[in-house]
């Protein structure tokens, strides 16, 4: 009898899969909130709210300032830090978004040996929320009405903007190649774009609320919503599904083997991680101290995470 209870027991787990508890293995601190995070030519770069952008280094996790933005004013005309919104890095120039000051309009700028230059300044009347690297002469970036833009950067020509959505924009992710992007908004649909085109490719209804974040890899794209979702779909094969949460899902993040899903899911923030042959949870990563804003992986061993204070966890999974 007890035999047979245990291959049940066991047969159960198999199933629904068994989480082990981790704790961080690493903490590191920035001067702020921390919006965006890359990994780049051994290094995680990080965007802070206090207008920083952050260098660490993979090998012995030192960290470096590599720009603080000038303050700005607010609406009281008092001078607060410039939120730095954005992040990202190719061929030694980096690529940075943050506020401006000026009645919610952006600015976009290239840092290369430490010069900045303004790419779109808050006269542009832009509300860009989020800027990315095509390749070194090229950038893609939303503005809060969902509107996408290719943009030549060698030419100073605008390629093409497109609207993509009548709702509200939260997020995009491009693909490992940077050939396609998803893009999520307060609908609760995600679409893919071929980059270059402009093009559709596909509409994913799976969400009935807005979502908060998208990642991308080769395959698969994963999801968190305020509809309590945590959502994946495979773009070759249309798979798709979701693991239900008890809290609204901050973030989400693709091991570069897409062997893993992260997903931030409890009101704790505690970061759930899913085996992505097996779709059951593996790891429950316990231990941020705020609401997560970006999940990372190195590889499938090492995740790094941010959120709303001045703490980036690192996570060991084995």
């Amino acid at each position: 009898m007890r035999v047979l209870k245990f291959i049940l027991i066991a047969s159960i787990l198999a199933v629904v899969g068994y989480a082990k508890t981790l704790t961080p293995a690493k903490e590191l601190k920035a001067d702020g909130a921390v919006n965006d995070m890359i990994i780049r030519d051994g290094f995680l770069i990080v965007a802070t709210d206090n207008g920083s952008v952050i260098r660490y280094s993979l090998n012995d996790l030192k960290a470096q300032k590599l720009l603080t933005l000038d303050k700005i004013k607010d609406f009281m005309g008092d001078d607060i830090a410039d939120n730095l919104f954005s992040i990202d890095l190719i061929d030694g120039k980096y690529l940075i978004n943050s506020d401006s000051g000026q009645g919610g309009f952006s600015k976009l700028m290239l840092m290369q040996n430490g010069k900045l230059t303004t790419i779109f300044s808050a006269d542009d009347r832009l509300s860009i929320i989020k800027a990315k690297f095509i390749d070194s002469e090229h950038i893609i970036f939303t503005d809060m009405g969902s509107t996408l833009y290719y943009y030549d950067l060698k030419n100073r020509k605008m390629l093409y903007s497109k609207s993509v959505s009548g709702s509200k924009c939260s997020d995009f992710a491009l693909n490992r190649d940077r050939t396609e992007i998803v893009i999520a908004d307060e609908s609760g649909v995600l679409r893919v774009l071929d980059i270059k085109s402009g093009k559709l490719i596909k509409e994913i209804k799976q969400h009935l609320d807005n979502v908060l974040k998208v990642a991308f890899e080769k395959n698969w794209i994963t999801s968190g919503s305020q509809d309590r979702k945590a959502g994946y779909y495979n773009i070759k094969t249309a798979q798709k599904g979701f693991f239900k949460a008890p809290f609204w899902v901050y973030a989400t993040g693709i091991s570069p083997s897409e062997k893993y899903f992260a997903y931030a899911t409890t009101a704790d923030n505690t970061i759930s991680i899913y085996n992505s042959d097996t779709m059951s949870k593996v790891y429950d990563l316990k231990g941020q101290k705020s609401v997560l804003s970006v999940i990372k992986f190195l590889d499938d061993n090492t995740i790094f995470s941010g959120s709303h204070d001045d703490t980036i966890m690192m996570w060991k999974l084995k």
